[in-house]
């Protein structure tokens, strides 16, 4: 954004250099798969956006998503829902479709799409990540990750990010392998943000949370959480230059 073994993750994350905490000791937890909506191809479809897939930097002329808008409401706050068919095309042939719901949508959203895990894998990737939100700092964005092979589909994960000059928070994806099409992977929430008691704006907070493990079992990607959900394992305070420069 490696683990084959449970073993090897729970070893990383206590090797980590933590900050003492009350929480309990990370346990494996088995988590629910990613939910999508059931797809019918009978919907009005309201607008249409084409999403071109990128491969290693390189638009790909031939894969491509086309998201339709078939569903928008409105609540009493103002705040929008939408649900989105995605159509899956590789060689210019419809493969896969999947459909999905998005709260607070905000108008002037822009979708992108890319192969693989990581850059270093997305050749001949059967991944595909998938993000959607409004191009400005300050705003969440919706990130999806599939799984497309011999026209199987599955939404694997889905998450939220945020980025606001130079702060934020992201999920980290890490392949073990060089493979681009692993048997297993992990991720963690990584987030910078500011130390709201500092009297020195500039001082930041650096935390991992909600690191989980993926393993292919039966051609289903199955994933376990090894940390406790939404505690930090993993804390470290240091300036936003400090954050910043480093690799």
């Amino acid at each position: 954004m490696k683990i084959h073994t449970l073993f090897f993750l729970l070893v990383l994350i206590g090797c980590q250099k933590t900050k003492p905490t009350d929480a309990t000791a990370p346990i494996a937890e088995i988590m629910e798969p990613q939910e999508t909506l059931e797809v019918t191809n009978d919907e009005k479809i309201i607008k249409t956006d084409t999403v071109s897939i990128y491969s290693d930097g390189t638009e790909s002329s031939t894969d491509y998503i086309l998201a339709h808008l078939v569903d928008q409401q409105a609540d009493k706050d103002s705040i929008v829902t939408v649900k989105y068919r995605l159509d899956f095309y590789q060689n210019k042939t419809k493969t896969a479709s999947s459909k999905i719901a998005i709260k607070g949508f905000e108008k002037g959203s822009e979708w992108m799409a890319s192969y693989g895990l990581t850059s270093e894998t997305s050749k001949n990737s059967p991944f595909i990540q998938l993000t959607v939100g409004y191009p400005a700092c300050g705003y969440s964005h919706d990130n999806y990750l599939y799984y497309l092979k011999n026209k199987g589909l599955q939404l694997v994960h889905q998450w939220s990010t945020m980025s606001d000059s130079g702060w934020g928070s992201w999920v980290e994806i890490e392949n073990p392998s060089a493979n681009s099409d692993p048997k297993s992977f992990y991720c963690k929430t990584v987030a910078f943000v500011p130390a709201d008691e500092d009297e020195n704006l500039d001082m930041g907070i650096l935390s991992h949370s909600d690191s989980i493990s993926f393993e292919l079992k039966n051609n289903k990607w199955k994933k376990i959480l090894l940390s406790a959900k939404d505690k930090p394992y993993f804390e470290k305070k240091m300036t936003f230059d400090q954050f910043n420069s480093t690799d």
